[in-house]
């Protein structure tokens, strides 16, 4: 080997471990080390050395995540192994996972009296199962479950996710099989799609959305094109073994997910080793209260017995292993019948599509409408009356139109023509009659009736009345919606002349309930200038907006009388907003509810002038908010460093003055480590707010983290 080779040889090396350790840091551990340009220019000399020397282009090479040629078709594999399904338990309650503990300690000849069954608890993913094999800890092969038996090769896909290693960490077996799940998450989906959007509306041709996150994962993974599926970001969970040669299997499922996560593989967090009937449920019940706070899609949860020597005395029946079960959730997709679309009034003239579907039972409950969101995404989805529909609905998000079923698409729908919002309600607002417009460059058609359309003056109500605006306790909908049709409330401040009397007109309002209203209308008269403000329900103003405006311009009346200009002096605040606030207040209709609902007696603390620096020490100050605290909600928390000057930011950096945490505080704990943030429990919080401003001052610059 001449010299000039050997140097290229080891340093090809060097930045294959170099740039798999970073690869893993970033893409696994979500703790990247370096900037991306740094990973950049070293991967950039390593595809310079292999296209120097060809032959140091080894397949285990981060540089051969990008490469690959279009497949004529895919070549069968047979698995060494069979990829066996698991038996689901059709009770979606506890008494699913009583019922599989109590199955296994019969098969075990457990009495009553023996301990509890150790097992390991982990999530069901809802994607696409893969097996890896890796021959002397290199990739050498991916394939599909398939039947089970076999399963389509798609190595070439798969080695564009960065997520499974091209290599394996530490010493490896001759050959190890790893097996797991293929999936999007949701952030991934969503951003895939509006770039699929974008390219759609530019004139691409051959371009598409994807219904969902399996559909993507799947889709993705068996695309001929390896352009294609590295097109699609999809991630990777690894959960159990195929065929293995040369290794010490761990003795339980537990440690080998902590044996496989060594190796480098991505393993889910949310798993634990759960004791008997009690922990399962426990876990089973924890998971569904995240279900949707997670990142990704999930459809249960899975058991199995820890103890792989328990697991071979259970064995299998029907090719389903005895020691394993999956205890689904209810399912948040159906299939349904759209059988018409009605068009719902926003409180700021909005016309919101809604679908009137055939009643299913999805995400746990009866769905009988769904949002459609606007003309376009109708438009888009190709969705028409009479259509086979997916209905998606996750945890309380709004039930919502996935798309049509097209191959259930009968002749009669098929010759519909596309949906026009402006033909379908006849180019009316259903609500009040009045012309309904939709301005260039915006999606959304609105109504042009303002405060003289119920539908607005109804949904405006309950804006107003809500708990994070001025918030009157027991005015619901029912109630606005008889104030309304009655003729009782016509406009927002007319709120405030509700009396006793009024109030028993109403159906089902007894005395009791029309005193306790009229005393909540009463107590909302007392509130804040940001409370005030997001009630208003000003487009584009939520409630940071809201206190960013407040805090800047200290009374309405400044605010009133602001030009774009001074508006866009605000923090934070864009042209977009600047005009949106501007154009509310330009319009005599909106000042005169200002004046009316000062003149009914709204009032609210002054932001400056009455209270001192001394009494806002946190002013300039950001604090950061995690975990669960004893007594303050995050809300209260909040509430109490905003009065007192301060702002909460969302995410730790170095302009972060102080992590609050409390109980189960997540990264964002560890990141203010890392950073050098002081951290405060609750008790250091209240200190915090209880100190004059010089003393806050000064432990902020105490606090600071090292430059």
């Amino acid at each position: 080997m001449t010299s000039t080779l050997a140097t290229a040889t080891q340093r090809a090396d060097e930045l294959h471990a170099i740039l798999h350790e970073h690869a893993h840091r970033y893409y696994v551990l979500d703790e990247p080390s370096i900037p991306d340009a740094e990973y950049d220019k070293l991967f950039q000399e390593l595809q310079a050395i292999e296209a120097a020397y060809p032959e140091l282009a080894r397949a285990d090479s981060p540089t051969q995540r990008v490469v690959g040629q279009v497949l004529e078709g895919f070549a069968t594999v047979h698995h060494a192994v069979p990829m066996l399904s698991i038996r689901t338990e059709t009770d979606i309650t506890a008494a699913g996972a009583q019922a599989f503990d109590t199955r296994v300690r019969r098969e075990l000849g457990l009495a009553e009296t023996d301990p509890p069954v150790a097992y390991c608890a982990e999530l069901k993913f809802d994607g696409l199962a893969l097996n890896l094999r890796y021959e002397h800890g290199v990739l050498v092969q991916a394939a599909t479950r398939g039947d089970g038996e076999k399963g389509e090769d798609v190595t070439s896909n798969i080695r564009t996710i960065r997520q499974i290693p091209l290599k394996l960490r530490g010493a490896a077996p001759p050959v190890l099989e790893v097996r797991g799940e293929v999936y999007m998450k949701r952030a991934d989906f969503e951003a895939y799609n509006e770039r699929q959007r974008a390219l759609i509306a530019a004139g691409a041709k051959n371009e598409k959305t994807v219904v969902n996150p399996r559909n993507a994962a799947a889709g993705a993974v068996r695309q001929l094109d390896p352009h294609q599926s590295r097109k699609r970001p999809l991630s990777f969970f690894a959960y159990g073994l195929g065929e293995v040669q040369g290794w010490d299997v761990p003795a339980t499922h537990s440690g080998l997910l902590d044996a496989l996560a060594a190796m480098g593989f991505p393993v889910a967090k949310q798993r634990a080793v759960s004791l008997g009937a009690d922990g399962l449920v426990a876990f089973h019940e924890a998971m569904g209260a995240a279900r949707d706070q997670l990142p990704y899609d999930i459809d249960g949860v899975v058991y199995k017995v820890d103890s792989r020597e328990l697991q071979a005395r259970l064995g299998f029946v029907s090719r389903e292993p005895r020691w394993a079960v999956a205890h689904k959730y209810p399912a948040q997709e159906q299939v349904t019948t759209l059988l018409d679309i009605d068009v719902q009034v926003g409180r700021i003239g909005t016309l919101t599509p809604v679908a009137k579907l055939q009643p299913v039972f999805v995400g746990g409950t009866t769905v009988s409408n769904a949002t459609l969101h606007n003309e376009d995404e109708i438009r888009r989805k190709d969705i028409r009356i009479g259509d086979t529909v997916i209905v998606r609905r996750a945890g309380d998000v709004i039930p919502q139109v996935v798309g049509p079923v097209l191959e259930r698409r009968t002749p009669d729908v098929a010759a519909l023509a596309p949906f026009e919002l402006f033909t379908h309600i006849g180019g009316k607002c259903p609500a009040c009659g009045s012309p309904i417009e939709r301005r260039e460059g915006e999606v959304a058609w609105r109504c042009t009736g303002g405060v003289t359309c119920p539908a607005q003056v109804k949904q405006a109500i309950l804006h107003f009345a809500s708990r994070r605006a001025v918030e009157i306790e027991g005015l619901g909908d029912e109630i606005v919606e008889q104030l309304v049709d009655m003729g009782i409330v016509r406009t927002l401040p007319e709120l405030y002349k509700l009396g006793f009397a009024k109030l028993n007109e109403l159906e089902r309002m007894g005395e009791k309930s029309a005193r306790k209203l009229v005393d909540a209308i009463e107590r909302s008269k007392a509130t804040t200038l940001p409370r005030f403000l997001f009630g208003l329900g000003i487009r584009h103003v939520g409630e940071t907006t809201a206190k960013d405006l407040a805090r800047h311009f200290g009374d309405i009346d400044k605010l009133v009388k602001a030009s774009v200009e001074q508006l866009l002096e605000v923090p934070d605040v864009g042209p977009i907003v600047a005009n949106s606030v501007f154009e509310f207040f330009q319009q005599e209709r909106h000042k005169t509810i200002v004046d009316l609902l000062m003149a009914a007696g709204i009032t609210w603390p002054a932001i400056e002038g009455t209270a001192s620096d001394a009494h806002r020490p946190l002013l300039g100050k950001t604090l950061v908010i995690t975990g669960t605290l004893p007594t303050l909600s995050r809300d209260d928390a909040r509430e109490l460093i905003e009065a007192a000057g301060g702002k909460v930011s969302g995410s730790v950096s170095k302009k972060t003055n102080w992590l609050v945490a409390g109980e189960e505080a997540g990264s964002k704990l560890d990141k203010a480590r890392e950073l050098g943030i002081e951290i405060l429990d609750e008790a250091g919080l209240q200190a915090l707010l209880a100190a004059p401003a010089d003393v806050v001052d000064a432990a902020a610059d105490d606090a600071a983290p090292a430059a």
